[in-house]
């Protein structure tokens, strides 16, 4: 009996060490982290860690601009695109406590102009529907009436363009990422609230939060000293881009934040809502976050042979995964040089987001950076991240390049053609 109880606490012993020596150190993540700015070309990038209730890494790299050279730190406001959308939903799960709106409720219902590709879609579309890409409609669709930067068009000319749209599938058969509809997400918070998104935002999640650097649009932002600059690497040189203008995509992606503030909306996720210092304040209950995290849309069911997972899929603004027996939710953002990815392992009490300011090398950083963390924590520390996100963008460009070649050959073949005017001769409407 000696012999066996020895022989377990051994097996415990070296189970526990192997893990916990597994936990990449703040140490290791900055030797990484600078590592991967050099290869991937990123002019700065900020890194935060949360576990088991604590900030155990919080720190930026690199610089803010390529042109100042002042140093990113914790406090540096970068544009976090898509992860905004998760503020959408919180917010809506608000008004849902509240008692304003209810999940299934249909759009019609708060938005009567509110008009989709056929009658039947437009009266069951529900907030829910507004949420999951599953509309029915295509890839991206819509997106140049808010990109590139400098559009004008209103929320009022939104509305009435969905009706216009083509569908590619079924409605609420295909996973299909939009960001329009967060949009009008954002405008049933407004007329349910009597608040603005940008509003609500601020009133409803950032200050309870003590989010005090966050801010839903960049004017909004008075003191730019530390707002950092997206940067593009398509030259073959780190330059300098314009910081993207205000326009109506706020609710899908015009939140400017910094890690020290994310770090208290994953503290707050992983607390099921409940944040301060005694967690004796709610911004939504287990249940709406449940509703969050629940799979709405299936977006892919093969496995994982790495993690052993079984299921991937959306829920309402997080993506959905199972990783060696835990849940992971995250989402990623991007815009033009701004690129991020938020992770949570609410199961590990684990939250992980990355920020970056240099397209298109960012994307490396923010997969290579949170996966390589992550992994550690399950006990995974065999995989190349760095080197792998490498050769996958070096193939990307490579394919890039053979496709931007063939489309210089296109134009000359056609410069040898001459139009004849009977093709364009007709009745247009």
């Amino acid at each position: 009996m000696i012999h066996l109880r020895s022989f377990t606490f051994s097996v415990i012993f070296l189970l526990f060490h192997t893990v916990c020596h597994a936990q990449m150190t703040s140490s290791e993540i900055d030797g990484f982290v600078e590592k991967a700015l050099k290869d991937f070309k990123v002019a700065g990038c900020a890194v935060a860690v949360v576990k088991d209730g604590q900030i155990i890494h919080n720190k930026g790299y690199g610089v803010i601009s390529s042109k100042s050279n002042i140093k990113t730190n914790r406090h540096s406001q970068f544009e976090i695109a898509s992860l905004s959308k998760a503020f959408t939903t919180a917010a809506l799960a608000i008004l849902v406590e509240e008692g304003k709106i209810k999940w299934d409720d249909k759009v019609v219902d708060h938005i009567p102009e509110f008009r989709m590709y056929n009658d039947y879609v437009t009266q069951n579309f529900n907030i829910v529907d507004l949420l999951t890409h599953r509309s029915g409609l295509g890839l991206g669709i819509g997106d140049l009436m808010i990109f590139p930067d400098g559009s004008d068009f209103t929320i009022d000319d939104l509305l009435s363009s969905f009706q216009h749209f083509k569908p590619v599938s079924a409605f609420r058969t295909q996973f299909d990422y939009d960001n329009l509809l967060y949009i009008v997400a954002g405008e049933v918070i407004a007329r349910k609230s009597g608040l603005s998104w940008e509003q609500f935002v601020s009133q409803k999640i950032f200050s309870p939060l003590g989010m005090d650097n966050s801010y839903t649009s960049l004017s909004e932002i008075k003191d730019r000293s530390n707002l950092s600059s997206p940067h593009t690497t398509a030259t073959g040189q780190i330059s300098v881009l314009p910081n993207y203008e205000d326009m109506i995509n706020g609710a899908a992606g015009g939140i400017y934040s910094n890690v020290d503030d994310l770090c208290q909306w994953m503290l707050c996720h992983l607390n099921e809502g409940k944040y301060g210092t005694e967690l004796s304040d709610q911004l939504f209950t287990e249940k709406n976050q449940r509703e969050m995290w629940k799979i709405h849309t299936v977006l892919d069911a093969s496995r994982n042979p790495r993690y052993n997972s079984h299921f991937n899929g959306y829920g309402l603004g997080w993506a959905l995964a199972d990783k060696v027996g835990n849940m992971e939710v995250s989402h990623t953002g991007g815009l033009p040089g701004m690129l991020s990815r938020l992770v949570l392992i609410p199961d590990l009490e684990l939250g992980v987001v990355v920020l970056t300011n240099t397209e298109v090398g960012g994307a490396g950083i923010f997969e290579a950076v949170s996966r390589t963390i992550v992994d550690s924590y399950f006990g995974l520390d065999d995989y190349d991240w760095d080197g792998k996100m490498l050769k996958y963008f070096s193939n990307r460009a490579d394919e890039a390049d053979s496709v931007v070649t063939e489309v210089w050959n296109v134009v000359k073949r056609s410069k040898k053609n001459t139009p004849q005017e009977s093709n364009y001769i007709g009745v247009y409407k």
